[in-house]
């Protein structure tokens, strides 16, 4: 994944985003954007999976196009209703919630599952050039958690969302792919859905560092993290934590102890307000590192490009930190083998 240097656009400085794309491959308008604005990464969804092979063009292409044979490719592949890779080329995978429920039957039982299923899912990406993967779910589920994080949510005890946590960020990074926690500083006492509108959680702050930041901060050593589109309102009651100095600065980077690339969850999301100018400075300027931009609308991402600025500094350090820490898949791992092991604990 690194050391080689491809053809692109040598005037191209490499900006604060992630762009989607509209579909299955890419379109010259796309790849000559791509070229020009050099975006960090790419991700992808439903609407861009086909095959194997043609996964494998699409990553492939994009590569190209910004001249980086280490550019980043994620997408969301947490199991359940989250899930961009389907049957029948990629098997079905449970949602997270199951290995929460096997850890009360027995821990070793849950621990296992949760690193086996990350480490197949890894496997399936790294396969195809998708090099980050958009899990785990840190948030803790509550009983009016909404649905839209439902059953992605492990479980209602922080401790337990911790180890399984730990257990998939490990099997993720043993299969060649790096994870990223989400969504901090926490998503799961959200009763609406973001994807909507704007979440507003009342609950005092020595509640939140409590239960919800927990497992965020035990696992702060991880390189990549997604921050969460919700009103904190014992932090800061204007702003939605995506967009919040006061969020970013004082609960991410500081109580929890967050050190590594911060990306906004999609800010085509409707929790958030104004154009996308407006949208992407304002996550930059409350201090995400990564502006996030999923539906691969032309417009709307040529706005994001123009209102982020060319990675550098601190955001530059640790997005480079991050990639940094990508290895080759562990040897010695038979994928067929492992599926039927993690099937007879699922099951």
């Amino acid at each position: 994944m690194t050391g080689l240097t491809l053809p692109g656009n040598p005037d191209a400085m490499t900006k604060a985003f992630v762009s989607g794309c509209a579909g299955p491959t890419l379109t010259q308008d796309e790849i000559a954007f791509y070229k020009e604005a050099d975006p960090w990464g790419l991700i992808l969804f439903a609407r861009n999976v086909e095959s194997p092979d043609q996964l494998r063009k699409l990553t492939s292409d994009f590569r190209n196009a910004v001249g980086r044979q280490n550019a980043p490719v994620l997408v969301d592949q947490e199991g359940g209703r989250v899930q961009r890779l389907k049957p029948p080329h990629w098997p079905k995978y449970p949602a997270p919630k199951l290995y929460g429920d096997l850890f009360r039957i027995s821990p070793e039982r849950g621990l296992r599952a949760a690193w086996l299923g990350a480490r197949l899912i890894a496997s399936d990406l790294h396969d195809v050039g998708i090099t980050i993967d958009c899990l785990p779910c840190l948030d803790v589920h509550f009983k009016d958690t909404v649905d839209a994080i439902g059953d992605r949510a492990m479980s209602n005890d922080p401790e337990i969302v911790t180890a399984l946590g730990q257990a998939m960020v490990e099997g993720a990074l043993a299969g060649g792919v790096l994870p990223v926690i989400k969504h901090i500083p926490g998503h799961g006492r959200a009763q609406v859905d973001s994807h909507l509108e704007l979440p507003r959680v009342d609950a005092e702050l020595s509640e939140l560092k409590s239960v919800d930041f927990q497992p965020f901060k035990a696992l702060s050593q991880v390189s990549l993290g997604m921050t969460a589109h919700i009103v904190y309102e014992a932090i800061d009651p204007e702003t939605a934590g995506t967009q919040s100095a006061a969020v970013v600065r004082d609960v991410i980077r500081t109580e929890i102890g967050f050190d590594g690339c911060l990306m906004s969850d999609d800010i085509s999301m409707n929790a958030l307000g104004g154009d996308f100018v407006e949208r992407s400075r304002k996550t930059v300027e409350a201090g995400c590192d990564i502006v996030l931009h999923c539906n691969g609308d032309m417009d709307e991402m040529k706005a994001v490009a123009e209102a982020v600025p060319t990675l550098g500094g601190e955001a530059e350090r640790r997005c480079v930190a991050a990639l940094d820490g990508w290895r080759e898949p562990e040897a010695g791992f038979d994928k067929n083998a492992g599926l039927e092991e993690f099937q007879a604990l699922t099951g």
